[in-house]
């Protein structure tokens, strides 16, 4: 996937929220609005090969200073949000790096 690509279709509000992403969006109190900004403003954090539903990446960016990930995929010729979070620990020790299993 290409961030480029991702931003162009989020622009034209060309992509689909999956149930799981608005459930985990709304989970964390993010708007819509948010969620948009972070993603116009984000870089691939890592890139996930076809395992069978399409290739898929996260994506890290930020609504203010607030880091939010998104993980987007390919459904037919559309984005789809799969899952909207805010990256904590022990997961996450910064928006970047995830935690260590033992943590």
């Amino acid at each position: 996937m290409k961030i480029d690509e991702i931003k162009q279709l989020i622009r034209q509000n060309d992509y689909l929220y999956s149930l799981h992403a608005d459930i985990e969006r709304k989970a964390d109190n993010l708007t819509l609005m948010q969620v948009e900004e972070a993603l116009l403003n984000g870089e691939i954090l890592e890139s996930y090969p076809n395992t069978g539903r399409g290739e898929s990446c996260l994506i890290v960016g930020f609504s203010g200073d607030l880091p939010i990930h998104v993980v987007c995929g390919w459904r037919r010729e559309k984005i789809v949000l799969v899952t909207v979070y805010i990256p904590q620990p022990p997961k996450f020790v910064d928006p970047w790096t995830r935690g260590t299993r033992n943590e």
